[in-house]
């Protein structure tokens, strides 16, 4: 439960004080509460899918309810801050099975767990650079442009090679397969240029992810240099 990802934005929310043990306010805490039973269908007897034998059978993160606290309803809507995806399986069930929970999400960093973090895959690189030295015609040209990731080496209505656009290209140094064709060729990374592929669970933005990660480093930087000028 723990690992359901939510829709609240955590900007809009303070940290709990540690070693504080009460269900926490309206500006540190959600609440929501998870309340199903499994039953038998009393119109269903010919079956053998437990999907239509049995009620609730599947309980599944859509069915748990956010439970407002203070003035939070006045401030965000279910939607707001509700679970990002309703189909993920919680758990399975039979009759007399019933579940009774209260649950509680609070604001955290990624370095005290893996599930406070709105970050799923996050990685970067460097611009590629692709210098032409010579001019390529013809079949040099056609096969400079298959050395390369599809969109980097164009080719003009005069059956001439230019480079199209650098940033498709993925290293792969085929090129240099070709002696012909590596000795015109000059491969390199644009060192102040960087490519960020930010994928997010959901909560936040892939491009709110970036600014807020890049306010992050900047106070580690100013905590750096304070302690470097004390």
């Amino acid at each position: 439960l723990g690992l359901i990802p939510l829709k609240a934005d955590p900007r809009l929310f303070d940290y709990v004080v540690e070693n504080n043990s009460d269900e926490g306010n309206e500006n540190t805490t959600l609440e929501f509460e998870l309340k199903a039973k499994c039953t038998r269908r009393k119109d269903v007897k010919d079956s053998s899918n437990f999907d239509h034998i049995f009620k609730n059978h599947k309980i599944h993160s859509g069915q748990i309810k956010w439970k407002p606290k203070g003035k939070q309803s006045t401030l965000y809507k279910e939607e707001d801050v509700g679970v990002i995806h309703s189909d993920i399986l919680i758990s399975q069930m039979r009759p007399g099975h019933e579940l009774d929970l209260k649950l509680f999400a609070v604001k955290g960093i990624g370095k005290d767990h893996a599930k406070f973090s709105p970050v799923a895959t996050a990685f970067y690189r460097l611009l590629p650079e692709i210098t032409l030295n010579k001019e390529f015609y013809g079949k040099d040209a056609f096969l400079l442009q298959k050395c390369f990731s599809p969109g980097v080496i164009g080719i003009d209505d005069n059956d001439c090679a230019y480079v199209k656009d650098a940033r498709y290209d993925t290293c792969s140094r085929n090129v240099y397969r070709y002696p012909h064709l590596a000795e015109g060729v000059t491969l390199s990374r644009i060192r102040d240029h960087f490519i960020f592929n930010i994928e997010s669970v959901g909560a936040l933005s892939p491009q709110d992810i970036f600014i807020e990660s890049v306010k992050v480093l900047k106070k580690k930087c100013q905590v750096l240099l304070e302690d470097l000028n004390a």
